[in-house]
């Protein structure tokens, strides 16, 4: 199973070329991340992100200053096949669970053109390993019960990049 998060491009996402730089794509990664993964501002989680499954929300991480919790990212690789020119509409980045391991987990994507628009286009795949780390000591923590429920369903097989 996959999570589908919207995300729409700002005029800025461009570079001279006329498509989404590299660097804003990784931008445009960690937004979906976010979205999917972290609380909202108010604390709640992102049940309106229509990311429930197995009865829970898979929005579970409190980013917010202060938390007891940190999500550092231990490696990114990104594959691009198509450049993304500017759409009004936005992405559908496509999320899931690669591994979920004792105090890490791999974050998978796929981005595509938006919802409705045929053809559909993948453009790119990618992957984020994160590591949770408790805020007070610095140090990995184990991946709580919790957090297993509610990311155990989007496990699925990691990417496979064509060029490794």
């Amino acid at each position: 199973m996959r999570l589908h998060v919207p995300i729409k491009l700002r005029w800025s996402d461009l570079d001279a070329y006329g498509h989404v730089n590299n660097a804003e794509m990784l931008r445009l990664l960690e937004e979906a991340r976010i979205q999917a993964f972290w609380v909202a501002d108010d604390g709640s989680d992102g049940e309106s992100l229509d990311t429930l499954a197995a009865g829970g929300s898979t929005a579970i991480i409190d980013g917010r200053p202060g938390a007891e919790t940190l999500t550092l990212i231990a490696r990114q690789e990104v594959e691009y096949l198509l450049p993304v020119p500017y759409l009004r509409d936005p992405l559908d980045i496509e999320l899931w669970i690669g591994r979920l391991g004792g105090a890490s987990l791999e974050v998978c994507y796929e981005i595509f053109s938006p919802v409705g628009i045929e053809p559909r286009k993948l453009f790119t795949r990618a992957s984020t390993t994160l590591v949770m780390v408790d805020a007070a000591s610095e140090r990995p923590r184990r991946i709580n019960e919790r957090e297993r429920d509610a990311w155990s369903p989007y496990l699925d097989e990691p990417i496979v990049f064509s060029r490794r």
